[in-house]
């Protein structure tokens, strides 16, 4: 299969869906086009999330800010996937993701720069470089891509990591990676940190002040509008609200930072949702 992600909205993904059927690929799977505009880390982060989550293919990925620039478009192959886009960052921390999950070292992943031969447009790379590459690579096979015409390996590329928290017994420093459509604040705080704490208090710090917040299996341990901090899905600590955006009540943001805390603290001074 081959799957396509984008910050585009509409109707820009149907443009790159005509290039890949015009090239023959009819298996095709739409992950996303709504990730956050012009911001690879947070596409980073999603597709890090859910692209393991596939079987073996072709993973098309358009974020790209600098398009029309001297950024390079590039694809790389991580165990049975390849990933096709731009040499911004977006694609090497599911890149690595995907490795493991074959079973590979992390870092073995191959990057292919790949020649643009002067794309007919410089605004949309999307359908004029990138979709035009992925069927090339969906059609000879992932292990098969050395032998494709301008498609060079290279060792020189934005080899992009999310940000570590820095993790000590009771404390943790972070930052906030992404906001989801419900306002859940996911930090990169690993969820081991809260790992026989649910049911405790655990103080959160930011910007604006500290406050005392449960730590909860599921929204539903606390009531309706009320704050919690939990384990989400992808495995790292989350700032949340039950029925309520986490944002708001944390006043947090992509690249905010965040602490967390098992100790003795003050009353809270942010007010509740």
């Amino acid at each position: 299969m081959l799957t396509l992600s984008s910050d585009f909205g509409s109707p820009y993904p149907a443009a790159m869906k005509g290039v890949l059927r015009s090239h023959g690929v009819t298996d095709l799977v739409d992950v996303a086009h709504d990730l956050p505009q012009g911001d690879p880390r947070a596409a980073a982060f999603w597709l890090r999330f859910v692209l393991p989550e596939f079987p073996s293919g072709v993973h098309l990925v358009v974020v790209d800010p600098g398009v029309g620039t001297d950024r390079a478009a590039v694809c790389v192959r991580a165990g049975d996937h390849a990933l096709v886009g731009p040499d911004n960052g977006c694609l090497l921390p599911p890149a690595r993701a995907l490795a493991a999950e074959n079973g590979a070292d992390r870092d073995d992943v191959d990057v292919f720069d790949v020649d643009d031969d002067d794309p007919r447009s410089s605004t949309f790379h999307g359908r004029d470089v990138f979709a035009p590459a992925a069927a090339r690579v969906h059609e000879v096979g992932v292990d098969a891509i050395e032998t494709l015409d301008a498609f060079s390996r290279v060792d020189d590329y934005d080899d992009y990591r999310l940000p570590d928290a820095h993790v000590e017994e009771a404390q943790a420093f972070g930052e906030v990676l992404v906001v989801d459509d419900f306002g859940n604040t996911v930090t990169n705080v690993p969820g081991e940190f809260l790992a026989g704490h649910s049911g405790e208090t655990v103080v959160v710090e930011t910007a604006v002040g500290r406050r005392e917040v449960p730590v909860v299996d599921t929204f539903a341990d606390v009531s309706k509008h009320d704050p919690l901090v939990t384990v989400g899905s992808h495995g790292f600590v989350e700032c949340d609200v039950n029925q309520g955006r986490g944002d708001e009540a944390f006043d947090l943001a992509p690249g905010r930072s965040v602490t967390f805390s098992f100790e003795e603290s003050t009353e809270a001074t942010i007010p509740t949702a």
